[in-house]
């Protein structure tokens, strides 16, 4: 009889497991659900339209009864902050904004160009706007004069019999739309009617200025000629020579007062106090030493014998003759306001071959 023998089932292998640091686990976890969190939260802030940075510091609100049903039913949910505006009962007008004409009464120490600084309009748009009383020459104002101060730069305008727009436009360099766009003329557009005498300010519109100055004629060597009519004027034969090299002509170096050097008034005005000694800027002769006309005053002039001719105007007193030579620093006048000034202060020329030269350009 056979035996069967019961067969016995092999052991399964047990796989090894590996295992973790609890740390690590935990962190893992940890991470996975902040990330899960963080998807959930940015999930709402997408469909309610709500900001986390709005959402963590909006403040809490405790509204009374009264408040909240002071609210129309219109009213929004949800408060939001916002910058307060205070209000402002005085305005301040930005550059640029005035468009009325202002009339200016001179003062002592005036001058033109310091007036058209103050006002923020270049100074050939106040001669223009004064033609009638000044006639191009910055020198015509006094104290008491009263001067029309344009709002902008340009023309202002009086309007006359028969005159047209076009024309008006066209004489001073500018458009007709210029003009009628500018809000301070009021003028319609479609129907612009101008009645004479009216005032018209033409922006930017411009024309040639007459110049105003002491005449002095080219010669051989020195660029002017030895006589300037007036009762200074000498004839003087030989003298010292210049050195291109121009000092200042006041004891206050590089100061001005009044008018600086521009189209209408072609020198500067160096500041000093009357009595103050005023310099020789450089070696020459003197081709003019008293009074002249043109609103000068008392003038010394020299010529430096290379080509420059220096002026020096109202002037309160001499300390050379005309003839003489000087050597550069000498004192050659004393300070005043002579002639047509509103205050002491020295007119100070420079002029190279018969022409005008800005003294800043050779001033050391």
């Amino acid at each position: 009889m056979a035996v069967f023998k019961k067969k016995e089932k092999k052991p399964e292998k047990i796989r090894e497991g590996r295992t973790y640091p609890t740390w690590l686990v935990t962190a893992t976890w940890t991470i996975a659900g902040l990330m899960v969190g963080l998807m959930g939260f940015s999930l709402f802030q997408y469909f309610s339209g709500q900001s986390l940075f709005a959402f963590i510091s909006r403040p809490s609100r405790l509204a009374d009864s009264t408040t909240v049903s002071s609210l129309p039913d219109f009213a929004p949910s949800t408060s939001y902050e916002s910058v307060e505006r205070s209000a402002n009962p005085d305005t301040v007008l930005p550059v640029g904004s005035r468009k009325e004409v202002v009339e200016y009464t001179v003062d002592i120490g005036d001058s033109l160009f310091g007036i058209a600084e103050q006002y923020e309009v270049e100074p050939e748009s106040v001669l223009w706007a004064n033609s009638d009383t000044l006639n191009d020459d910055p020198h015509l104002i006094s104290v008491g004069v009263k001067l029309r101060i344009p709002p902008v730069n340009g023309i202002l305008y009086q309007w006359k019999e028969g005159d047209k727009l076009d024309e008006v436009a066209a004489k001073y360099h500018a458009s007709v739309e210029d003009i009628l766009l500018y809000p301070g003329n009021g003028l319609d557009m479609t129907d612009p009617v101008i009645e004479p005498g009216i005032f018209l300010m033409i922006p930017d519109g411009y024309r040639p200025l007459q110049p105003w100055v002491v005449p002095v004629v080219a010669g051989d060597n020195a660029g002017v000629t030895a006589q300037i009519s007036g009762p200074g004027s000498c004839t003087p034969s030989g003298g010292a020579s210049g050195s291109y090299s121009f000092g200042w002509p006041t004891p206050y170096f590089g100061e001005i007062t009044g008018n600086d050097y521009w189209s209408g008034h072609q020198a500067i005005d160096a500041k000093c106090f009357q009595g103050d000694s005023i310099f020789a800027s450089d070696s020459g002769v003197v081709i003019y030493a008293g009074p002249i006309s043109g609103g000068y005053g008392n003038l010394v002039a020299i010529d430096h014998q290379n080509g420059y001719l220096t002026l020096y105007a109202h002037l309160n007193g001499f300390n050379v003759a005309c003839g003489q030579s000087v050597s550069k620093g000498t004192v050659i006048g004393f300070c005043g306001s002579t002639g047509n000034s509103t205050g002491a202060h020295l007119h100070f020329e420079v002029r190279q071959n018969g022409g005008f030269i800005n003294p800043w350009h050779v001033l050391q």
